[in-house]
């Protein structure tokens, strides 16, 4: 068996290639869009990948099953009752799929989605027991997925809750405990609230540490596993939706088209989205005014997905060379309108200063004087309700980022905002992203509370 994990670190994703050495057929699970690296491996062994399986309707990434069937005319197939825009093949409960000696075995296990499969592993050139599971978003290392993503769509989160309870005790916890399980996410990933950093591990392993497996009613496990989930992020509905139509092919070796200055101050006027992709503290120091600052060394695609709208065009402004990161990056999650990137941001700001502006931030002591003297200060916290539990600076508000967007309005715009965050990433975001709003009075934390929490430390 030929058999490979692809991890996404800045969406916490993993995808799988499955294949038999002797027949070189080839199976992908889960792909993310951008798809060289299944390419590269089916070239180097001489695989045909001949199945695109998708565990469920993602809403965290935009899959690559359109441009995998593209490159290489296999099937895509979904749990049996997936309805999709696009021809796919239906896997039944039980399904059995032969490679040769490597065999899938399907099982469907709603609870995430109510179409979400998990895919046995056996091979045969070691014995007739399962060699692993593929388990999508149904159990991760260290959790299980949120069943509360769907709870505007037709399905309460609790049905959902139950129906993760029986797939969990009857589908995957009957694996023997030296099976390999191989779950959709890790560390950081918003499809669940405790993901371990670990991206494999066994059943028996999973039985003996996993809160979500504990001897425990399935009354009990619906309230653990509906309460205490963060916030998702404003675009996994529209990904959700994006999975089962049929969408443009990406193209990730076309760069965004060159504009200068000129140009990118048009389309900003028309409507356009200026992203600037550098860090904070660069972004900070001179941007185009009414950019929103999301730097690369992030989840950049995640944060862009939860603050910007995907019917919107965008316009990059990045390091020399990283446009097309950039906008593969955003492509993963589906935001495909990228018209352009600014040729030589530094030259270019350079000579236009009237387009310029610098961001207001300022460490613990400037900030705690302004809570002292500033009046009608409003400080605003954009951390995740599960880091806030640890405690806020006194008199904040509390909207999660991926939430700004839409509760913005519960904001003062004629009055001053201090904004934080766990370190300074998101707050450069958010504090770029109300100054385009209509906010003119925003300042950032440097440091964020890690800053905040050390200065205040007894001594």
């Amino acid at each position: 068996m030929i058999f490979e994990q692809h991890y996404l670190d800045c969406l916490s994703q993993a995808s799988y290639l499955i294949a038999d050495e002797g027949t070189k057929r080839a199976v992908v699970v889960d792909p993310r869009r951008d798809v060289s690296p299944y390419l590269e491996t089916a070239a180097e062994h001489g695989l045909t990948i001949e199945l695109v399986i998708e565990t469920h309707f993602h809403a965290d990434f935009l899959s690559g099953h359109l441009e995998l069937a593209e490159a290489t005319g296999a099937q895509i197939a979904y749990g049996s009752i997936a309805e999709t825009e696009f021809e796919s093949r239906k896997l039944e409960d039980g399904e059995r799929i032969s490679l040769g000696q490597v065999e899938l075995e399907i099982r469907h296990t709603p609870g995430h989605t109510p179409e979400s499969i998990s895919i046995v592993v056996t091979d045969r050139d070691e014995g007739d027991e399962p060699w692993g599971v593929l388990t999508g978003d149904t159990l991760f290392i260290g959790d299980v997925g949120r069943p509360d993503l769907l709870s505007s769509k037709g399905v309460t989160s609790e049905e959902l809750a139950a129906d993760l309870y029986d797939s969990l005790h009857t589908k995957l916890m009957s694996l023997p405990d030296a099976t390999r399980l191989y779950p959709g996410h890790g560390a950081g990933s918003s499809c669940g609230k405790n993901l371990s950093t670990n991206t494999s591990c066994t059943i028996g392993v999973q039985r003996e540490t996993n809160y979500a497996v504990a001897d425990m009613s399935k009354d009990e496990f619906i309230e653990v596993v509906t309460t205490g989930q963060t916030a998702p992020p404003a675009y996994f509905g529209f990904d959700a939706v994006l999975n089962r139509e049929i969408r443009p092919i990406l193209d990730e070796h076309q760069a965004p088209a060159p504009l200068e200055l000129d140009e990118v101050v048009r389309l900003q006027a028309a409507g356009a989205v200026v992203l600037d992709t550098r860090g904070p503290e660069v972004f900070a120091t001179g941007h185009l005014i009414g950019s929103v600052n999301i730097g690369l060394g992030g989840r950049y695609a995640e944060f862009a997905g939860g603050v910007l709208l995907p019917d919107t065009d965008i316009v990059l402004v990045g390091e020399s060379g990283t446009e097309l990161e950039a906008k593969v990056r955003l492509a993963r999650i589906g935001f495909d309108r990228v018209v352009g990137h600014l040729v030589d941001p530094d030259r270019s700001l350079a000579g236009s200063p009237d387009h310029v502006g610098q961001s207001s931030r300022f460490d613990v002591a400037a900030m705690v004087d302004a809570m002292a003297s500033v009046e009608g200060l409003q400080v605003l916290d954009v951390r995740q309700p599960g880091e806030t539990e640890g405690g806020v600076v006194e008199g904040a508000v509390l909207i999660p980022l991926t939430r700004l967007r839409a509760d913005m309005d519960s904001l003062d715009r004629d009055r001053p905002v201090a904004v934080y965050c766990a370190g300074g990433f998101r707050s450069s975001i958010a504090a770029s992203l109300m100054k385009l709003h209509g906010f003119d009075d925003v300042t950032d934390l440097l440091g964020g509370w890690g800053a905040w929490t050390a200065a205040h430390a007894p001594a």
